[in-house]
């Protein structure tokens, strides 16, 4: 080996720096850059579209309903407005089917008249018409007064002037026209013998303003208006009254008030009526047998010490006080026990039971009346 040669000269190691990578195109939609601006807009605008769709179904919707509700309001409107204030509304709103309440009681003061006559009768239905057009004037003047509170009872409710059937002007003409006609009859009748109407009229008023909310007053007072029918009649029949026959007229009318409020408490609440606070159903129990039974001994005195019997109509008179504690019976039966009694008049002019017993108490008490009385 030839050490004198010279060694070759070291080889430089120069760092190179790497060339650049070329730009990748394909890394452009880089998925951290693009997806939140393709994913995200893409459910943004799903999300819009469908909230649009459904404000846009909602709010046709709500158009739809609006516009079925204001043509359903308008028909009705119109067709309440098309149907106000026809003849058969204005004529419920005297409510016929109570005058039967005139033609029971009024017509009781012929029992202490005898023998009966042409004027008699004349003067008994004077009487009817009188009380007619005083229970008329007053039934109406109580609707307009109690017209907000009975549409919310789920009867009352469908009262015409309640209703809509007749309007509120309507029915003041009605009431004008009503209080003429009766001071037509006070004039046209005897002198000063209307005073038990007037007198009704008044407690009647009396008892709009306020008294029915007054527990027992208010079934008292509808009591002593039966009371005074009774007198009217006496009056002008010209016939001496029976204080227990008024009695007895004004514990079976006490009663039928009495249960009526009861079925009221049963069938609505105490809400619809401010006097029923003053009830309970033990108490309008008690005092409804009470009162049954203050009838049942009224009527046998007053068959035994006023009434005009014929001669040996004892036999008749007996077997009639029967039929009175029956159809007393019977009453008490359809309130405590099936819950009726919320309209008297349907009660006891629409059970068989009670029509048939009325039936053969009526045909006794005539036979009783109309047999030859005896010698004085």
């Amino acid at each position: 080996m030839d050490i004198t040669r010279s060694s070759p000269a070291p080889v430089r190691v120069v760092a190179v720096p790497p060339e650049p990578e070329p730009a990748d195109l394909t890394a452009l939609p880089e998925p951290i850059a693009v997806e939140p601006l393709q994913t995200l807009p893409a459910t943004a605008t799903t999300a819009t579209a469908t909230t649009a769709t459904a404000t846009t179904a909602t709010a046709t919707t709500a158009t739809t309903s609006a516009i079925t509700t204001t043509v359903t309001t308008s028909a009705t409107a119109t067709d309440v407005g098309g149907r106000r204030n026809r003849p058969r509304d204005l004529l419920a709103l005297l409510r016929p089917g109570q005058w039967v309440k005139n033609l029971a009681v009024v017509p009781l003061a012929l029992l202490d008249t005898h023998p009966w006559g042409a004027a008699a009768f004349l003067r008994t239905g004077w009487a009817v018409l009188g009380f007619t057009l005083a229970s008329a004037l007053v039934y109406v003047v109580n609707d307009l007064a109690d017209r907000e509170r009975d549409r919310l009872h789920p009867v009352k409710r469908h009262r015409p002037i309640a209703s809509g059937r007749v309007s509120t002007l309507a029915a003041v003409v009605l009431t004008g026209a009503l209080a003429l006609a009766l001071t037509g009859w006070a004039v046209a009748g005897p002198a000063w013998q209307w005073w038990p109407t007037a007198l009704y009229l008044a407690l009647s008023l009396a008892y709009s303003q306020g008294l029915k909310h007054v527990p027992l007053v208010d079934a008292f007072i509808v009591a002593t208006g039966f009371v005074l029918r009774l007198v009217q009649g006496a009056l002008l029949i010209g016939a001496q009254m029976s204080e227990w026959l008024a009695l007895c007229v004004f514990s079976l009318c006490l009663m039928l008030a009495l249960g009526k409020r009861r079925h009221e408490m049963t069938a609505a609440g105490r809400a619809h009526r401010p006097a029923l606070r003053g009830y309970t159903l033990a108490f309008l129990d008690h005092l409804v047998v009470l009162v049954a039974v203050l009838t049942a001994v009224s009527y046998v005195l007053y068959l035994r010490d006023d009434a005009s019997l014929a001669a040996g109509a004892s036999l008749v008179t007996l077997l009639s006080a029967p039929c009175a504690v029956f159809g007393l019976a019977r009453y008490l039966q359809l309130l405590l026990v099936e819950e009726g009694g919320g309209n008297p008049v349907h009660v006891l002019f629409r059970d068989r039971a009670t029509l048939v017993n009325a039936a053969l108490w009526a045909v006794l008490v005539a036979l009783a009346l109309l047999l030859p009385q005896s010698p004085a």
